[in-house]
């Protein structure tokens, strides 16, 4: 046992020691738009006999450096940089969220929360949360995962090791939740029309497979405490934190003030939730869509979760540093909401070249071509079913190291793989779910999915010297043990 951990250890050093020689962040991202750029100037001409299934039309790449795409990509620049989708959500939810953390609201809700959380219970704790975080979409990456590491900071834990902990449950475990979340009828709209290809009469519910999704919860969250308490954590025991003791929370004790300040920013914070929940709960309400669902993609709430999260924070957070005292006026407010958009200066400049590189991708149909092909390589491979449905999880996890949205790749494969599996006799419920296995367990493990690089800033307030290789090698045991053996609960369930 002792050879394979120190061999498994020394595997992650390694990743870590050639992942962090590579280039920063910001400039993969600019590499990789010029490589799209070659590329799809050398493939312009070739003819390909794949279907794009969203259009019934031969895939054709676009060359992008013809001078009609380059002057189009010169006009469009700055749209594509500020209609970059995680670029709004993260500065929204860091204004709110900044204020909660400089008034000193969060940082006394933790204390509070830690007086009453028994240590040995942290971690799977975390993990569930940020499974649950999924119901709000994105808000797991900017909300959970930085309070993850401060949490684990505050009790005398490595952070790193509590940021990939919840990195785990909100991305590696992007499939599993207990609560039924908007991602579920967005792939079930995909798999029905995928099904009636062959069966038009064929109707699935939205919820398809919810009980799935909520047994794999349990099993991501038992993965995610072994690995993180007996793998990960032990790995870190020579990292020292080294970021600057101004951006790490301090966690002295709650004075009679603080105290003061908690109760009544908290019960602002549930006068708040318990106004939200008095709105939705009409089955009229403006905040659900035309059909009275809160879950679906259309319902303003589902649109409204960033906003939500901004109020949510910024007003208890307003109040606490009143009453304690932290805020003397309201420029005070407006500098602490200065200050979290300063911490977030490196991420932005990430974020640019990364709206740049996913544009240039998507407008090239090389992200198109790649999975469409692959898809029909393992179709004519002619596999036994269950070989088919493996070879699915790992077809998905390849492609989703280069298109990270997870309906865009079903818009993609599910055409081809719900037909021919039902041919197999699969039902299309079991081939969507190997699709959410395969998507979900390497979400933590693309350096191109849009918000990696902002774990890698969440990480580097801790360890200054963190970069991509840090994170790939922490996330790494995630991702494989993640996929082997959801895999294998799916093949037995």
């Amino acid at each position: 046992m002792t050879a394979q951990a120190n061999w498994t250890s020394r595997a992650l050093d390694k990743i870590e020691k050639v992942g962090n020689k590579l280039p920063d962040p910001a400039v993969i991202f600019l590499i990789s738009l010029v490589i799209v750029w070659v590329l799809s100037a050398l493939l312009a001409n070739v003819s390909f006999d794949a279907l794009d299934p969203r259009t019934g039309q031969t895939i054709v790449v676009n060359n992008l450096l013809t001078g009609a795409s380059l002057a189009d990509f010169m006009s469009r620049m700055v749209t594509i940089f500020t209609t970059f989708a995680p670029l709004g959500v993260v500065l929204v939810s860091m204004l709110g969220i900044g204020v909660a953390e400089h008034s000193g609201f969060i940082n006394a809700g933790l204390k509070r929360m830690l007086d009453s959380t028994p240590k040995f219970l942290l971690t799977p704790s975390i993990i569930l949360v940020a499974i649950v975080s999924h119901t709000a979409t994105d808000a797991g990456y900017v909300l959970v995962i930085p309070l993850a590491g401060v949490i684990f900071y505050a009790m005398g834990r490595h952070p790193l090791a509590g940021i990939a902990a919840a990195f785990a449950g909100v991305s590696g475990g992007f499939a599993a939740n207990f609560v039924p979340s908007a991602i579920d009828p967005l792939l079930q709209s995909f798999t029905q029309s995928a099904a009636q290809i062959i069966d038009p009469g064929m109707q699935i519910n939205p919820l398809n497979n919810w009980y799935f999704t909520s047994a794999s919860s349990l099993l991501i969250i038992a993965i995610g405490w072994f690995l993180t308490d007996k793998v990960i954590e032990p790995r870190l025991k020579d990292t020292q934190v080294d970021g600057d003791p101004r951006e790490i929370p301090k966690f002295d004790a709650l004075s009679d003030k603080d105290r003061k300040a908690l109760r009544i920013a908290t019960l602002v914070m549930l006068a708040g939730i318990g106004l939200l929940v008095a709105i939705l709960w009409p089955v009229d309400s403006p905040l659900r869509d035309p059909q009275g669902q809160l879950a679906s993609f259309s319902a303003p709430v589902m649109r409204s979760i960033v906003p939500l999260i901004f109020l949510l924070f910024i007003l208890p957070g307003v109040v606490y540093g009143l009453v304690a005292g932290t805020f003397k006026s309201s420029r005070d407010i407006i500098g602490a909401m200065s200050k979290s958009m300063g911490s977030m200066s490196y991420y932005i400049v990430m974020a640019f070249f990364c709206a740049l590189f996913i544009d240039a991708f998507g407008k090239s149909n090389l992200g198109a071509l790649l999975a469409i092909e692959g898809a029909q390589v393992l179709q004519t491979l002619q596999l036994p079913s269950m070989v088919t449905i493996v070879g699915l999880i790992f077809l998905t996890a390849f492609v989703n190291l280069f298109v990270g949205s997870s309906s865009a790749k079903w818009a993609l494969l599910g055409p081809i793989f719900v037909p021919m599996l039902m041919q197999l006799g699969i039902s299309p419920d079991l081939t969507q779910a190997a699709y959410r296995v395969g998507d979900s367990s390497s979400n933590i493990i693309t350096p191109l999915m849009p918000y990696f690089p902002l774990v890698v800033v969440y990480c580097q307030r801790y360890v200054k010297y963190t970069g991509i290789g840090t994170v790939l090698s922490l996330m790494l045991p995630f991702s494989i043990c993640i996929m082997v053996i959801w895999t294998a609960f799916l093949l037995i369930y």
